[in-house]
């Protein structure tokens, strides 16, 4: 009994989690662009929308999370708690090294460390997970680069904006409920996947509950990550805004619906990347937030793999050996982020220094 509370003590707060870190800043260009005035307004309208889609539309994100990927008679509460705890810790470690991960990617690499520990995973499924973390945030560059080319060269786009201001401003807070929308569908599987998949929690109670703690999350938490992105979005405009939510919202919606759990921030991201390639190029700014989103794409699943292995190993089977791996593997890249690090603040020494030569 005293397992089973903390498995749910751990989902409640990896949901809150979610909503605070992810989920808020589906309303950020709503708040930002000054469409809605009062953050508090934009964070319950957020948690709306995060409650009705995972109720409308979450299970079957719900379902590949506890059964798609290994088979659901291997859960246990004991492996649920490694599941949760693993995907907690790693968002945990890479808030402290500055590795912003996505919460999808985390679970379903918890989720396969537990299959790899016990031999036991269905490999194409997670194939075709994986595959569509790459092709989801390509397509939304796309469909972004090619409505951003098409609104720059409009003429007269700032008048026209002007007229059609007050359309615009409700669009744009009609797409932020959306994307929370398709948050709720897709990240709320996250927290409560593995509880349905270990008969914890029938489905129907698990997306509700979901749903209402990573709504809590997004109302209590999500303050400072909705600031955060209003400021960073102020330099779109209104009607580039509603591009930008609407494009991961309705790619993330759709991903739900066939039970993908995809990275909404990643997607969100490569919206943003596809209108500014439209407006000023390509630059090399932008090339560097696409290595930084590889790079995430890379270490999130691979960080909760080995951390819910090495706890499988280590917590049931007493395998000392494997806490030396883990050890050895977190020195080993704390040492390559140290160098990592170090190297970039070079780079940036030196080409301070070229400008002010050139200057």
């Amino acid at each position: 009994m005293m397992l089973l509370y903390v498995a749910f003590i751990i989902a409640l707060f990896f949901a809150m989690n979610i909503g605070a870190s992810g989920a808020a800043a589906a309303m950020g260009v709503s708040y930002g662009s000054g469409a809605i005035k009062k953050r508090r307004v934009a964070l319950f309208i957020c948690a709306v929308g995060i409650v009705l889609g995972a109720i409308i539309g979450g299970g079957e994100v719900v379902k590949t999370i506890s059964s798609g990927i290994i088979p659901e008679k291997l859960l246990s509460v004991e492996l649920v708690i490694i599941i949760l705890a693993a995907a907690t810790l790693s968002l945990f470690f890479a808030n402290l090294i500055g590795i912003p991960l996505s919460t999808s990617e985390v679970t379903v690499g918890s989720v396969v460390g537990v299959g790899v520990a016990y031999q036991s995973l269905y490999v194409e499924k997670l194939l075709v997970v994986m595959s569509f973390w790459i092709i989801v945030p390509l397509v939304s560059f796309v469909i972004a680069f090619l409505i951003g080319k098409v609104i720059k060269r409009r003429a007269h786009k700032k008048e026209a904006e002007g007229k059609w201001k007050r359309v615009l401003t409700i669009l744009v807070i009609a797409t932020g409920f959306f994307e929370a929308f398709s948050a709720g569908m897709n990240n709320v599987a996250n927290a409560v996947g593995p509880l349905v998949g270990a008969g914890l929690m029938d489905a129907t109670t698990g997306v509700i509950a979901g749903g209402l703690a990573v709504a809590l999350g997004a109302l209590l938490l999500g303050g400072r990550v909705i600031e955060t992105n209003g400021k960073k979005i102020t330099r779109y405009s209104v009607g580039e805004g509603c591009i930008i939510s609407g494009t991961g919202a309705s790619l993330v919606t759709a991903a739900s619906l066939f039970g993908l759990p995809v990275p909404l921030t990643q997607v969100t991201t490569s919206s943003i990347i596809g209108i500014g390639a439209a407006k000023t190029g390509f630059t090399k700014e932008q090339r560097e937030v696409v290595i930084q989103m590889l790079k995430v794409w890379a270490v999130s699943p691979v960080f909760s793999l080995v951390i819910s292995y090495v706890l499988v190993k280590l917590v049931l089977e007493s395998d000392l050996y494997s806490f030396v791996v883990l050890a050895s593997g977190c020195i080993a890249t704390a040492g390559v982020l140290s160098l990592a690090r170090t190297t970039r603040r070079k780079r940036a020494s030196l080409q301070s220094e070229k400008e002010k030569m050139t200057a």
